[in-house]
């Protein structure tokens, strides 16, 4: 697992947008098409902002979900507007290479299957993802795999639906899938987070992140979110 750590959260949007162009380009040239999954949250928000700006194929480019709140269409709680909001309305992506999870659905089971297919459809079977973005939480959770909840023993399934967590039930990724990306991008601000973020770069398996491969993986950190890691910095 490779630290970044970086001053602010403006310079670390600056350089992770950066890494995320970088593998983009690569993943063109080499496979003709890039795959990202991405996760909720507000730091992602200035990343993708940063995104927005950088040299992307975007017309090779495909956009998917690490998690999704069980939520109306144009809910506040749904990580597919911020998604829309930061870059999806700002470059010229195809409309078909934005794949939604489709939480709207009665049957959510049916939906998470449903959504497994997209996956193979577009990444392969098994699907492997190019870039997996991830946040932190202070429970260690990570995409919507929560201390706990049964997701996280899924073996077999790419994707599946939780128990309640924060008054609502998410379909997530598992990590069977995130453990077979090719390259995780953990994002992690804040100094709430230190404590998770020293526990995750041990190889802590007690919390949920500590499950996720740290072959392949890069953490970029601000100052405060790093203030534990002593010579890891």
């Amino acid at each position: 697992m490779e630290i970044m750590v970086f001053d602010d959260i403006d310079s670390l949007a600056v350089n992770a947008a950066g890494m995320i162009a970088r593998e983009a380009r690569v993943a063109t040239a080499e496979r003709g098409r890039f795959i990202m999954a991405v996760s909720g949250g507000s730091t992602p928000k200035r990343i993708l902002n940063a995104l927005a700006r950088e040299d992307v194929p975007w017309s090779h480019t495909h956009f998917l979900q690490v998690d999704e709140r069980v939520a109306p269409h144009g809910h506040p709680d749904r990580n597919l507007g911020l998604l829309r909001e930061t870059i999806l309305d700002k470059v010229p992506i195809v409309k078909d290479h934005v794949h939604a999870m489709p939480v709207e659905e009665k049957d959510l089971p049916s939906a998470g299957v449903k959504y497994g297919k997209t996956l193979e459809r577009i990444a392969g079977s098994p699907p492997v993802i190019d870039l997996v973005h991830l946040g932190l939480g202070t429970d260690g959770h990570t995409a919507s795999l929560i201390p706990g909840d049964p997701v996280l023993d899924v073996t077999e399934e790419d994707v599946a639906i939780t128990g309640c967590y924060q008054q609502r039930r998410r379909m997530t990724l598992t990590y069977p899938i995130i453990n077979r990306s090719r390259r995780i991008l953990w994002l992690v601000t804040g100094s709430e987070k230190s404590e998770m973020l020293l526990r995750l770069t041990l190889g802590d398996d007690s919390i949920p992140a500590g499950r996720v491969k740290s072959e392949g993986a890069i953490v970029f950190a601000d100052r405060a979110a790093a203030k534990l890691l002593g010579s890891k910095r």
